[in-house]
């Protein structure tokens, strides 16, 4: 299974902890950083930039799950008014590294998957970014 995975069925990831993330707060970069530093509980040191969020997500100590789903609902709005697209792209690139660095964790070992609800917006963005991804039905 690849690390960024498109579907309309987040049931299929029921022995995983499902944070959500809203799609309506997450129009540009900024939108992003304080939505997942909220839904993934990040210590007040967070930066709101994109070390802070490498150091925190290839962390996660503060989390007791081991297996952990980020949800994006509404992918057709994810980071839609960004105007710079390659932010969009550095940060889909710097989530699918660190789902890919925790597979190489030996202590305190997460599994982290970054799954989107499935949308032609979300596939287009993945495509040209040329991330790696799965559809599942």
């Amino acid at each position: 299974m690849k690390h960024i995975i498109l579907t309309n069925n987040i049931d299929l990831f029921r022995d995983y902890s499902v944070i959500p993330l809203d799609s309506d707060k997450i129009h540009t970069q900024r939108g992003f950083y304080e939505e997942i530093a909220t839904s993934l509980e990040f210590p007040e040191y967070f930066g709101f930039n994109l070390d802070s969020l490498d150091e925190m997500i290839n962390d996660l100590s503060w989390l007791e799950d081991q297996k952990i789903v980020l949800y994006i609902q509404d992918s057709m709005h994810f980071m839609a008014k960004e105007r710079n697209p390659s932010k969009i792209t550095t940060i889909l690139e710097l989530l699918e590294a660190a789902c890919e660095e925790w597979r190489w964790v030996e202590e305190d070992k997460k599994e982290l998957k970054i799954v989107f609800n499935d949308s032609e917006r979300i596939q287009k963005v993945l495509t040209k970014a040329e991330i790696d991804f799965e559809v599942l039905n």
